[in-house]
């Protein structure tokens, strides 16, 4: 079974529909996306898509897709395609875009977001974030009332100074930028500042949402991240492996809250405002997120040592919570606690071929 066949994952996409309101602001506009295949932008895809079959075609939205590889993206979208609201452009956004359509809504999603690839990759992690985020808000500057919305991180923060439990929109940690982890959080950091500096100098209207740790059906199989490998380990029935003493007390959110934030903030959200996305039933230490996915699979946690590559990409934050209660003043609200996201997540992924 595909993942765009499974009936959970059509209910998700479908619930999308009935629960956000402001659809209609988005009804005939155009979405320019990059990371479109990865998790939080393919789930926007395929919600979007799903529900522009019961429009009529002038009320439909259309979706500019950017992504580094086309065979990755036609294997994951290969049911719209060939429908006139999707476009897909293989292009890698730390180059300059060149001339794309006008669009209403500019949305950067594009990053490496693992352990993994922020030590092969560092060079894209940095240029993904900061030239990507500047080559979009060029194209939002030439377009009069289009909206820009960064995707950044929790990362953000640093670390957890020890005098709060919770991070709010003005916190600041700790952070080592000359560092190799540090190319994330750090390229973050900067483009929530360009977004700033467009916005005074060029007149963007740009929102700033911060998510915290992800997980859900449409995360890749080459995620590194602590939360995907427990979820694909206990999928594929085998014992999940915790290659830390699992003390880590961070956020989390199912990649439908993750969306339906992206939704809030890009409709509802002010001007040069940065939100916080988070819930407190989603707010987990390691170990308690193993003990789920494996009580849920019926196997085992087993612990190990991280590989040396690997190692170099692992937050070194112990502590990082989110308070979400700016982005909740706007109408949002978390439908997963971290227990029916998880299991529902691994009931998903376990039916797929």
């Amino acid at each position: 079974m595909k993942l765009i066949e499974n009936p959970q994952y059509l209910e998700n996409l479908r619930r999308l529909h009935r629960e956000f309101p402001d659809w209609k602001r988005l009804d005939g506009r155009t979405v320019f996306l990059s990371g479109a295949s990865g998790m939080i932008g393919s789930f926007l895809v395929d919600a979007v898509m799903l529900r522009n079959e019961e429009l009529p075609p002038a009320s439909q939205i259309k979706i500019i897709g950017v992504g580094r590889d086309r065979s990755a993206a036609e294997r994951r979208f290969a049911r719209w395609l060939n429908t006139p609201a999707f476009l897909f452009l293989e292009h890698d956004v730390s180059a300059p875009m060149g001339d794309v359509p006008p669009a209403d809504f500019w949305i950067h999603a594009a990053s490496t977001t693992h352990p993994l690839a922020y030590a092969r990759e560092p060079v894209n992690t940095v240029l993904a974030n900061v030239l990507g985020g500047q080559h979009l808000l060029e194209l939002a500057a030439r377009e009069t009332g289009s909206r820009f919305l960064l995707l950044s991180s929790v990362e953000i923060y640093g670390e957890n100074r020890g005098d709060t439990e919770y991070f709010d929109e003005k916190y600041a940690g700790y952070l080592d930028c000359n560092t190799l982890r540090a190319g994330y959080p750090e390229a973050k950091r900067t483009s929530e500042t360009l977004c700033q500096a467009y916005i005074e100098q060029c007149g963007v209207d740009a929102v700033i949402l911060r998510l915290p740790r992800c997980y859900g059906p449409t995360m890749r199989m080459s995620d590194s991240k602590a939360a995907a490998q427990f979820i694909k380990k206990a999928a594929a029935g085998e014992d999940i492996v915790l290659k830390s003493e699992g003390n880590q007390l961070y956020s989390y959110a199912h990649v439908y809250d993750a969306v339906s934030g992206v939704l809030w903030a890009a409709c509802r959200g002010v001007c040069g405002e940065a939100y916080n996305l988070g819930d407190k039933r989603s707010d987990v230490t390691l170990k308690e997120l193993a003990g789920i996915a494996a009580r849920h699979a019926g196997v085992a946690v087993v612990f190990d040592l991280p590989g040396s590559v690997e190692k170099k990409g692992y937050s070194t934050a112990s502590k990082a919570l989110l308070n979400a209660a700016k982005l909740r003043a706007l109408g949002w609200s978390a439908h997963y606690g971290i227990e029916d996201g998880v299991c529902e997540t691994i009931d998903i992924l376990s039916s797929l071929d």
